[in-house]
């Protein structure tokens, strides 16, 4: 589950990283308070105003309305103003929003922490993450802050450091040690660094993260370590022992289906392609988007009913993909483990019945227990939905479909 910024920051400072301090707001008067209580409290002279969106790049993006860049500095109460009045209820596009964009709702207010001092401020890059192949966190981080980590790992790997932390042992001071010798850091700046760490690890443990990005993680000029910038993704099976964290989940963020989806227990993604799929199981599923891609289809969706697919998960799964005006055939593939396939067939007779009027091609797969029973509940229904046993025949079935 992805949270905004202004989310992430919360997380992190009741763990004790220092971030850069800011106040959310949902109008431009609200965000205009926000600028004053930010000026008594830290003394900043600047704000720099966040679009709050799921999606990166919201500084190089812009609103479609009116052209107003997604991140903004202002050195007045009234460009606060008038850089909030132009993101709020607007749509900011960015590389990461697509040409659709998102609606932003909500902004963030943040104090300026570019300030002069005793030194230049320095921008790094800090990010924890699960790292599959070692079955284990890994710390990575880099000099080369404030820019996308894949044109450093492309260009110049060598300055991404990283280190693994053991499961059982947990993050360890002279791991912490290390990454901040290897940034280059000394004095204040290096224990700022190694507390810094040292937090977020204990937040991203505490909170069954899967991600958290720093980016960037700035060396003020008073060489202080905070976070300018927070990128947090939460595992979605943990939040049920998470419920103040599931609670900041945004629904005006998700896709519509998606969220419809969740609600009746299905995994859905949504695609652009012309065949919807439903599938028991995420391994089958993304062999049967294998299958529509070479059946010359293009795959609309991913959606796994789970085991236990029965006449209301069937019926549910239909009613999402039916949604997609660009599906042009459906493809069911079912395999009878845990689940017998006369049932599930059934369950797609009386789904059809239920909804009625489709009149786009429906080919349903079925394989495993009770697969030759299942078939002939779907042949003998009268119903235009036609069965396959072997996947060859199913990608035959589809391309046939689409043909017509």
């Amino acid at each position: 589950m992805n949270i905004h910024e202004y989310q992430a920051k919360e997380i992190l400072k009741s763990y004790g990283v220092r971030i850069q301090e800011g106040i959310v707001a949902d109008t431009a008067e609200a965000a205009v308070e926000a600028a004053r209580q930010l000026q008594a409290s830290t003394g900043t002279e600047g704000w720099v105003v966040k679009a709050q969106i799921h999606a990166g790049g919201r500084g190089k993006g812009k609103t479609k309305e009116t052209q107003q860049e997604g991140v903004k500095f202002c050195t007045s109460l009234e460009k606060v103003e008038t850089v909030a009045r132009n993101l709020l209820g607007n749509t900011l596009v960015t590389v990461q929003t697509g040409e659709q964009g998102r609606k932003v709702n909500k902004v963030l207010v943040a104090q300026d922490v570019y300030y002069k001092g005793e030194s230049e401020p320095k921008e790094y890059y800090v990010a924890i993450l699960l790292d599959r192949s070692k079955a284990c966190n890994v710390i990575m981080a880099s000099t080369e802050g404030g820019v996308e980590i894949e044109e450093v790992a492309k260009h110049t790997p060598e300055k991404i450091i990283k280190v693994w932390v053991d499961p059982v042992q947990g993050l360890q001071p002279e791991q912490a040690k290390e990454i901040a010798d290897k940034l280059g850091l000394s004095g204040k700046a290096h224990e700022g660094m190694v507390e810094f760490i040292t937090a977020l690890y204990k937040a991203y443990d505490a909170t069954d993260a899967v991600q958290f990005e720093i980016n960037p993680c700035l060396k003020t000029s008073d060489n202080k370590i905070i976070a300018v910038d927070a990128k947090v993704n939460l595992d979605d099976n943990a939040l049920f022992r998470q419920p103040a964290l599931a609670a900041m989940r945004d629904l005006n963020e998700e896709d519509p289906l998606e969220v419809e989806a969740s609600a009746s227990g299905l995994n859905y993604v949504k695609l652009d392609g012309n065949v919807g799929c439903m599938v028991n199981g995420a391994g089958l599923a993304m062999a049967t988007m294998d299958i529509i891609k070479l059946s010359g289809g293009e795959p609309a969706n991913f959606l796994d009913v789970g085991g236990g697919a029965n006449a209301q998960t069937v019926e549910a799964g239909f009613r999402i993909i039916l949604k997609d005006p660009n599906v042009k055939a459906i493809l069911i593939n079912i395999f009878g483990g845990i689940v017998r396939c006369d049932r599930v067939a059934n369950g797609v007779v009386e789904a059809y019945k239920k909804i009625g009027n489709i009149n786009i091609p429906i080919i349903v797969r079925l394989q495993g227990t009770n697969a030759e029973e299942g078939a002939r509940v779907i042949e003998e229904s009268g119903l235009k939905v036609t069965s396959a046993i072997l996947l060859k025949d199913a990608a035959e079935k589809v391309k046939q479909a689409l043909a017509e």
